[in-house]
């Protein structure tokens, strides 16, 4: 059991991505404590009821703009994971699953994705009082004891 609360306890340094519809964040986290961040939002206009050619063309901007949403938050992850990778010991992701998944897209990321570990962090709009309580999730350890037969 001590082997297991030395190993839980273990500050190690890791790397937070948080992504949504119009925000993102990244961190670097040793322990609980935050070492580098940066969290920004953008403007993703909302859905409309026009029809025809108008629905058609906020549809249109509504995508180019959440592209370059996603565009900021990989230029931003890999400009604040970056400098910490070599001593990283994982990456953990968070916000929208399907923007989070757009984003494996993007060649760049490659390296932050292959040290891609569980939980992935269900969180609101990824600002920095959100970013910074991250680590109660990924650092939470669930223990499931049965008794033997």
């Amino acid at each position: 059991m001590a082997t297991l609360v030395t190993h839980a306890r273990a500050e190690r340094l890791v790397g937070v991505v948080l992504v949504r519809l119009g925000g993102y964040a990244a961190g670097v986290f040793h322990g609980s404590r935050l070492i580098a961040s940066k969290v920004d939002s953008r403007y993703v206009q909302g859905r409309t009821a026009a029809g025809g050619w108008s629905q058609q063309r906020f549809a249109r901007r509504r995508q180019n703009q959440a592209g370059q949403t996603y565009q900021a938050a990989a230029d931003t992850a890999l400009r604040v994971l970056s400098p910490h990778l070599d001593g990283m010991a994982a990456v953990v992701f968070g916000g929208d699953r399907k923007a989070v998944d757009l984003m494996r897209a993007e060649r760049r990321l490659a390296p932050l994705f292959a040290l891609e570990a569980e939980p992935f962090l269900t969180v609101p709009d990824p600002r920095l009082v959100v970013l910074q309580e991250t680590p109660a999730q990924f650092r939470a350890v669930r223990i499931h004891v049965t008794d033997p037969p």
